[in-house]
């Protein structure tokens, strides 16, 4: 990590508790096990944190980047199982959480069965209660940058008209800087059925540097489209089909709404960075304004870094604490949207979401000795 100056950084927004029982037995079909009256013995469950609070999180303070996360818990078993996680880690990181006696924490069930699809059973908990007041600004003294995480798995902030913008205002008024990131939500759900054309609107010009999965932003902006393009991604087509020129316009038509910055996660195709040339919108930029004014016009793909994948969770929310970690230190566009693919490259080494993120000096060295590139399977005109 540099010795200059890093920016210290509150990651918030979506958090909950994975558990993942082991089945003993196979079987062809779900319902060949889970049947009226039957017992099925599992193995020992893995149980662990998820969500942008944790992932995001966790991998800045993996890189060395100061960091508070600014999650919603109950106060029950599930939410002091989440806590003491994260207080493993450091227990300063759990200094802007937020405990509500009256709500449960969000908790999943992972039905892993060998050659069956996963299945979820979700409860969204305390997430689906976050609002604008949750975020008082005594939680925010000393920050400096404000990332939040999964508005579509956070109900208040699409049910609740310009709830999302208010929350985000009210960091901009106390001075840091924003950034944000989305999830993709089920099309047959309320939050797959919200018009989040109009709440992306509402909010973008408070948000300064944006960031979504190129599926999900197209999908927000055109359902149709957006649910074309997941499925030829899911065939293995290289950006569902989208052109470099289709990307940088999805990355114009954001900055038009009123974002400063926008970084597009691409999947194995790696990210694209995009900033305005607008240097009064950069100006408002808050505590890291300096950097991104550095930033004006930039335009950038960076290809993922070549890496033996052991397991993709949590890829793209290390790929955002990459560029989070090198906005707080001030580094130029090129690199950080480089180091920003470097960090999501090495978390996929690793089955679980972070603990493939190394230390920042030791990504940097891995980058500074040659640890190469995959070759992409698009070309974009400028490449970081």
């Amino acid at each position: 990590m540099s010795t200059r100056k890093t920016l210290k950084t509150v990651v918030a927004g979506h958090v909950c508790l994975d558990i993942i029982p082991q089945f003993l037995q196979t079987a062809s079909r779900l319902d060949e096990l889970v049947v009226p009256g039957k017992l099925v013995e599992l193995g020992p469950a893995v149980v662990g944190t998820g969500g942008t609070v944790a992932n995001t999180g966790l991998a800045l303070h993996r890189l060395g980047v100061p960091v508070t996360l600014m999650g919603k818990v109950g106060d029950d078993a599930f939410g002091h199982a989440i806590l003491d996680v994260f207080r493993s880690h450091d227990p300063a990181l759990v200094r802007t959480m937020i405990v509500d006696p009256d709500v449960s924490t969000s908790y999943t069930v992972v039905i892993n069965l060998p050659g069956i699809d996963r299945s979820f059973l979700h409860c969204p908990g305390a997430n689906d209660t976050f609002d604008a007041a949750d975020v008082k600004p005594g939680l925010l003294r000393g920050m400096d940058l404000f990332h939040f995480g999964y508005p579509p798995l956070m109900k208040r902030m699409y049910t609740e008209a310009g709830e999302l913008r208010r929350m985000v205002a009210s960091v901009k008024a106390a001075g840091l800087t924003t950034s944000m990131d989305m999830a993709l939500p089920d099309p047959a759900s309320m939050a797959g059925r919200a018009d989040w054309r109009a709440i992306l609107a509402d909010c973008l010009p408070e948000v300064d540097v944006f960031m979504p999965s190129l599926d999900e932003i197209v999908y927000m902006l055109d359902p149709h489209e957006g649910e074309r393009i997941r499925m030829r991604a899911a065939d293995g087509v290289a950006l569902g089909g989208m052109t470099p020129a289709g990307v940088r316009e999805v990355a114009e038509r954001l900055i038009g709404m009123g974002v400063a910055a926008v970084m597009i996660k691409l999947g194995n195709q790696g990210a694209y960075l995009r900033v305005t040339s607008d240097k009064a919108r950069l100006a408002r930029c808050g505590r890291a304004s300096a950097t991104l004014r550095d930033w004006a016009g930039a335009d950038f793909h960076a290809p993922c870094f070549a890496a033996k994948v052991a397991g993709t969770t949590g890829s793209g929310d290390c790929t955002i604490a990459g560029l989070l970690a090198s906005l707080a230190q001030g580094l130029g566009a090129a690199e950080a949207v480089r180091m920003a693919v470097a960090v999501g490259s090495a978390s996929v080494e690793k089955p679980d979401a972070t603990s493939g993120v190394p230390a920042w000096d030791t990504l940097l060295a891995r980058v500074a000795g040659g640890w190469a590139r995959e070759r992409p399977k698009v070309v974009f005109a400028h490449t970081a």
